[in-house]
């Protein structure tokens, strides 16, 4: 089964369960899905869809600090809940260590040195680890690696 699929039978699930903020989640979900195929005339495939997710959680984490520095728990505890949905959707996430060989790899393949390199790096790690790890995790294992 297919993401896509997997998240329109949580939709109907959910209806189902009358549970309304897990509802609300996936439709949000769903939403972004449908803006992007229409947007650029695409079907959306599982990476795509993952990139998706990925881009709304990072949305969640930073309206989450944003609340919490304005003192609105309640608002944050909103977020929380919508990024908890959403993190079901995401596959498995590469440890740090994972993450570090990997980068360490991609460093040693390309040739890299300096931190020069760390858009091109970058730009080949992105690629090969889109969605299996967290990309701020990505980049300090870059720098760490372009620093030594």
């Amino acid at each position: 089964m297919s993401l896509k699929d997997q998240i329109t039978e949580d939709m109907k699930t959910a209806m189902r369960a009358k549970d309304s903020e897990r509802l609300g989640t996936i439709r949000l979900l769903q939403a972004a899905m449908k803006q992007k195929e229409v947007d650029e005339r695409v079907t959306l495939d599982d990476a795509a869809i993952v990139a998706i997710v990925d881009k709304l959680i990072k949305q969640r984490k930073d309206s989450i600090a944003a609340f919490e520095g304005a003192g609105r728990q309640d608002l944050a505890d909103k977020e929380k809940s919508e990024m908890t949905v959403l993190q079901a959707y995401l596959p498995e996430r590469m440890s740090a260590d994972e993450v570090a060989a990997a980068v360490k790899a991609i460093v040693a393949e390309l040739g890299a040195s300096g931190p020069g390199d760390m858009g091109k790096v970058m730009g080949a790690v992105k690629t090969q680890l889109a969605g299996k790890a967290d990309m701020g995790q990505v980049s300090a294992a870059v720098k760490a690696a372009l620093a030594g």
